[in-house]
């Protein structure tokens, strides 16, 4: 088996084009800078556009992330230069007494944890020459890690059963190589690449609603 550029097996690495590479948006770097608040939403509907495709298991998810999107989308619009960076907006939020957009975003960025788990299970799963052809057990460690404790009984019960829709790894990597071919190197780099930066946007939130005692540990 030979290794790709970026230490992952399979089969010699060519320069191909990926699901990743042809969103319409992407995640901000946020190591130098707070997160622009567009750049962030318009990646985060383009994330829900991606794993719309990967089947019943993250449906849950994606009706929550279009509410979620949509309050800051709402919040956003009332002064698109004031709320330039997402930081500005919820400390303005709070300041006015609202918790709307605040409490939208910190479930929206639960949201994108649990799917940048999931797709860094997958990264190491495929780098440490496992493969594994059934990704089940990959969707549930990273529900377990990221939203589960913030779910009630009836919702860890309907993620249980919704996980047997789990798409498998033939599938997602179809799924996920736009020329339809099995490009297991080109999709888990652009993965790897693509989650770096989603994952950074989502420790920066976590961060920020710590140091702002924003964070709230009810369930639903």
């Amino acid at each position: 088996m030979s290794v790709s550029s970026d230490g992952i097996p399979g089969e010699e690495f060519q320069e191909v084009i990926t699901i990743f590479s042809t969103l319409p948006a992407q995640f901000p770097d946020v190591s130098r800078d707070m997160i622009r608040t567009k750049q962030f939403l318009d990646a985060s509907s383009a994330m829900v556009t991606l794993v719309e495709k990967f089947g019943k298991v993250f449906s849950p998810v994606i009706y929550d992330m279009n509410g979620n999107i949509k309050k800051i989308t709402t919040k956003y619009n009332e002064d698109r230069e004031k709320y330039k960076y997402l930081e500005d907006m919820i400390l303005s939020e709070r300041n006015d007494g609202g918790a709307i957009a605040t409490d939208a975003l910190m479930w929206l960025r639960r949201a994108l944890h649990f799917l940048s788990t999931f797709f860094q299970y997958v990264i190491e799963d495929t780098s440490n020459e496992q493969c594994s052809p059934d990704l089940r057990t990959l969707i549930k460690n990273a529900y377990s890690e990221t939203l589960e404790q913030y779910h009630g009984w009836l919702g860890t019960q309907l993620f249980n059963v919704l996980s047997r829709f789990a798409p498998n790894r033939r599938h997602l990597i179809y799924t996920l190589a736009s020329d339809q071919h099995n490009q297991d190197a080109a999709v888990i780099k652009d993965m790897k690449k693509y989650n770096e930066k989603m994952s950074g946007c989502v420790k920066k939130l976590l961060q920020f609603y710590k140091d702002h005692d924003l964070e709230s540990y009810s369930t639903v």
